[in-house]
C-alpha cells in the first residue's frame, strides 16, 4: 500500500490531488449553518497541510449527510468550507457543484499551494449507485478534475483519507482508485496500525465497552469479539434487550423483541465475560425535564423508559477498566445529549481514558460524547473518525476502499 510519504517523495508540485477526506460533520439549525463538531475536520488538517505546502493543487471531495443523489441545500458543504479554512489559516475555494462547470473552472484556475473543496459528492447519483457503470462513469469524471493543461502536465493523484468512508464501495472511495495513481492517507493508515492492535494479539485484560441504541447494530461485532475479549460490558439501549433476556421487566424503554433470544444465547454461552448495568436512571418521558429516578436493573417500573445507566453500574464498570491493557470503546452509555442522562457516558468515559493501556474510542457517537461533554481528547490512546468503518473492521469485514490501496 502507498502512502501520502511515497507520494510526497515523488513530488506534488504543479499536480492536481484528489483528497477523499470525512467532513460528515454535524451543523446547527441557524440560517446560515455552522459547524457544531469539528473534530473529523480538525482529523483531515494533517494531511491537507502536508500536500498544500509541498505545492500540490488540492481538491478535495467528501460527503455529507444522506442526500439522495441530487443537490439538496441542508446538505451543502459550504458551512465546512467556512470551517476548514478558519482552521487551515488559509483560503479554500467552494465549487457550486461537484464534477460540472464550476468544479472544471475552479480546478483549472487552481495555483500550487490552494485547495478546492468539491460540493457534497452525493448530490451525485453516481457516487452510492449499486451498477458498478454508474459509479465508474462519476469515478472518470471526478478523474478529469486532476488533468492538468497542455500535454507536458503533471499527473494528477489520488489519497483516501477519509476512513469513515472505506466500509463503502462508493465512487469516490472506490472506483476512483482504480483510474489515478492512488496512495493511503495519513489518518486512514493510523486508523489501520490501532485496530489492527485489537485484533491482532492484543495486551491482555482486554476490555470492550459498548454502547448505543440497538443490539442488532452490534451483534457482528459482540459475536466476533466475545471469543477475543477478557470482558464485554453493555450499556446505552441495547442494555435493555439484555436485561429482558435475562427475564427483566423493562417498561417503555428500547426493547428489540426479536433479539431476545440471541441475547440469551450469548449470555448462556459467554456471561462469564458479560457485564449489565446493576441500576438504571428512568424517566417517565425522553425529555430533560421529565420525573427521573434510579432504580435497580430489575426493578424498571412499567410505566418509565431507561434513558441511562445508574451510578452503581458506572462504578462497576470503572473497576473492570482499572488494569486493562486494551480497550475498545463504541456507543454511549445513555442518551448523553440530555444532561439528567449523561453522568452514565461521561464517567464510563473517564474510566476509559484513565485505563492504563492502549484506550481506543471508536468513533461515531462516542467520539462526539467525548467532545459534547468536554473531556480531555488527549487522555485517549485514539479517538476513530469512523464508527460504522471501525466496527466492520472489527467484525472481520473487508473494506472496499482499503482493499484498493492494497
Amino acid at each position: 500500500m502507498r502512502t501520502l510519504d511515497d507520494l510526497l517523495a515523488d513530488g506534488v508540485a504543479g499536480r492536481r490531488v484528489l483528497v477523499r477526506s470525512d467532513l460528515n460533520v454535524p451543523l446547527s439549525k441557524d440560517e446560515p449553518p455552522v459547524v457544531t463538531d469539528d473534530g473529523r475536520i480538525r482529523a483531515s488538517l494533517p494531511v491537507l497541510t502536508a500536500l498544500l505546502d509541498a505545492g500540490a493543487r488540492v481538491l478535495v471531495t467528501a460527503h455529507l449527510g444522506r442526500p439522495k443523489g441530487a443537490p439538496e441545500e441542508k446538505y451543502s458543504l459550504r458551512p465546512v468550507a467556512d470551517r476548514l479554512a478558519q482552521l487551515l489559516g488559509r483560503p479554500v475555494k467552494f465549487a457550486l457543484d461537484t464534477v460540472g462547470e464550476s468544479a472544471r473552472l475552479m480546478a483549472d484556475d487552481l495555483a500550487d499551494g490552494e485547495l478546492l473543496l468539491l460540493e457534497n459528492v452525493r448530490f451525485n447519483a453516481g457516487e452510492t449507485s449499486k451498477d458498478d457503470a454508474d459509479r465508474a462513469e462519476f469515478a472518470r469524471a471526478l478523474a478529469t478534475l486532476t488533468d492538468g493543461e497542455g500535454e507536458d502536465a503533471p499527473q494528477g493523484a489520488y489519497v483516501d483519507d477519509a476512513f469513515g468512508a472505506v466500509h463503502r464501495k462508493h465512487a469516490s472511495v472506490y472506483d476512483i482508485a482504480t483510474m489515478l495513481p492512488a496512495f493511503c492517507g495519513n489518518l486512514v493508515r493510523d486508523e489501520l496500525v490501532v485496530l489492527r492492535r485489537l485484533t491482532e494479539e492484543p495486551a491482555r485484560p482486554y476490555v470492550v465497552v459498548l454502547g448505543g441504541s440497538k443490539v442488532s447494530d452490534k451483534l457482528a461485532v459482540i459475536q466476533s469479539l466475545l471469543p477475543k475479549v477478557d470482558k464485554l460490558l453493555v450499556g446505552g439501549g441495547m442494555c435493555f434487550t439484555f436485561l429482558a433476556a435475562q427475564g427483566y421487566e423493562v417498561g417503555k424503554s428500547l426493547l428489540e423483541a426479536d433479539q431476545i433470544e440471541t441475547c440469551r444465547q450469548l449470555l448462556a454461552d459467554s456471561g462469564d465475560k458479560i457485564l449489565l448495568p446493576s441500576d438504571i436512571v428512568v424517566a417517565d418521558a425522553f425529555a430533560a425535564d421529565a420525573n427521573i429516578q434510579t432504580v435497580d436493573a430489575g426493578q424498571i417500573p412499567a410505566d418509565t423508559l431507561g434513558l441511562d445507566i445508574g451510578p452503581k453500574s458506572v462504578a462497576t464498570f470503572a473497576a473492570a477498566l482499572t488494569d486493562a491493557q486494551t480497550v475498545f470503546w463504541n456507543g454511549p452509555m445513555g442518551v448523553f445529549e440530555l444532561a439528567p442522562f449523561a453522568a452514565g457516558t461521561k464517567g464510563v468515559a473517564e474510566a476509559v481514558s484513565a485505563a492504563p493501556g492502549l484506550t481506543v474510542v471508536g468513533g461515531g457517537d462516542s467520539a462526539a460524547a467525548v467532545r459534547a461533554l468536554g473531556l480531555d481528547e488527549t487522555a485517549f490512546g485514539h479517538i476513530s473518525t469512523g464508527g460504522g468503518a471501525s466496527l466492520e473492521f472489527l467484525e472481520g469485514k473487508a473494506l472496499p476502499g482499503v482493499e484498493v490501496l492494497a
